[in-house]
């Protein structure tokens, strides 16, 4: 947008607030100091005088625009802005020949997309030569991970800054910014300003949208919790359930459950219910978790998970909610181990790297006559028949040494396993000194 047109729309009439407060410098842009200072790596740039090419990755409203069109005037760029959700490939081509133009005559381009990951791979690939020779410096914004929707060769010539999303000090700079350009206090209570940074859930600019429609609406007595909820309405909770949040609540789920910190698994499933996922994939999760972190400590948590599964199938929501959190308390609270899960791995590897083995001979079933005659079942011990009903015979090929895959932990289910496991060994042992006397 040129000066022109800046100036011309300030006369036809007020700004929203958002717009009235943009910062006219990086000095004056609150909650990135760890990017913009001194020692941040804009900052560097800056202070260097050389602007590269960026991916301003972070949550809604924490200043990506504001720093790339401010960018540009620190390094005496063109400013152009497009949205990857409302330009194409023509529009791409306009950009790139303007910015061609513009160079020839001695000045560079800083191009501003916003969204970019939503253009697909042949569109981003298109930056590139413009990238690689200079023509445009190229800035794009996106909520979600480069590392999952930007190309690899667009995203190898381009530094990834993580912006943060606002804690409450930058909130409530934001809002003391706010009630000095309205020249007095925001009528709320102190209760219902917190509930305004609660709602906000780190986004600067849905803040000052709401401020702004307080001072629109608000009458002579402060305003508490409550009424600011029915002035405000609810706010949606920020979770794209095909992108970056679901994987970030998903793991936060798995880790508290891990960490048998029911509360918190409690809580990250009900964000994740509240903000729209499918219930039978958490569910799902939840049957993942019961196999590799419970395992053999806790053979019934299977069960569980699988019961929230017929449960929720029956019930379907809100009802059949119940016994997923159910099983979410029952998965927290269980005894923990990983054994199982690691002994598979453990055995897979080694079952690669051995090859193509024989089982050993008095193990292989024998329903022909030649195969009885080359020695197929000779010697094999039926373990029903011992008196302890485990024979100690070798079940692994006869040119493998034994392992020992599965290491029970002492807890839950599996310090009984790891007793019986011990008294098996000792047979074995047994069985293998006797057969060394024979």
């Amino acid at each position: 947008m040129s000066d022109l047109f800046e100036a011309t729309a300030q006369e036809l009439g007020p700004r929203p607030l958002a717009d009235r407060l943009r910062p006219k410098s990086l000095d004056e842009v609150v909650g990135q100091s760890h990017l913009l200072g001194t020692d941040g790596p804009i900052g560097r740039m800056i202070a260097a005088g050389k602007i590269s090419s960026l991916i301003l990755w972070g949550p809604p409203g924490t200043g990506k625009t504001t720093i790339a069109r401010l960018l540009a005037g620190h390094g005496d760029l063109a400013f152009e802005q497009i949205s990857a959700i409302f330009s194409g490939v023509g529009d791409l081509k306009k950009v790139f020949a303007t910015a061609k133009q513009r160079r020839m005559s001695g000045r560079a381009t800083l191009l501003f997309v916003d969204e970019i990951h939503r253009f697909n791979r042949s569109q981003q690939d298109s930056f590139l030569p413009y990238v690689e020779d200079g023509t445009i410096t190229l800035v794009g914004a996106t909520t979600e991970n480069p590392s999952f929707e930007i190309n690899g060769a667009l995203l190898s010539r381009m530094q990834v800054l993580v912006l943060n999303r606002h804690d409450d000090a930058s909130l409530e700079e934001l809002l003391k910014a706010a009630e000095a350009d309205y020249d007095r206090p925001l009528p709320l209570t102190e209760d219902a300003r917190i509930s305004l940074k609660a709602m906000a859930d780190g986004d600067g600019r849905y803040l000052l949208n709401c401020v702004e429609q307080i001072f629109d609406l608000a009458g002579k007595d402060d305003i508490d919790s409550a009424g600011l909820a029915n002035l405000l309405q609810k706010r949606a909770p920020a979770y794209d359930k095909d992108r970056e949040g679901h994987y970030n609540l998903i793991s936060a789920l798995h880790k508290s459950l891990r960490g048998s910190d029911a509360d918190a698994a409690l809580y990250w499933t009900a964000r994740m219910l509240t903000g729209g996922e499918d219930p039978m994939y958490i569910i799902r999760r939840l049957v993942r978790f019961a196999s590799e972190d419970i395992g053999m400590a806790d053979p019934h948590a299977i069960t569980q998970a699988l019961a929230a599964k017929d449960v929720y199938e029956f019930l379907g929501s809100p009802e059949g909610e119940l016994q997923i959190a159910q099983a979410v308390v029952y998965l927290a609270t269980a005894p923990k181990s990983n054994a199982a899960y690691m002994a598979e791995k453990a055995a897979k590897r080694s079952a690669k790297k051995t090859g193509s083995l024989m089982p050993p001979a008095h193990i292989l079933n024998a329903p022909t006559k030649l195969m009885k005659d080359i020695g197929y079942g000779k010697g094999y011990a039926y373990d029903h028949d011992t008196a302890t009903g485990v024979s100690g015979q070798n079940y692994f090929p006869d040119e493998m040494p034994r392992e020992a895959f599965y290491q029970p932990v002492e807890r839950g289910f599996e310090r009984d396993i790891k007793k019986r496991l011990e008294y098996f060994e000792k047979i074995r042992r047994d069985y293998q000194s006797d057969k060394k006397d024979q």
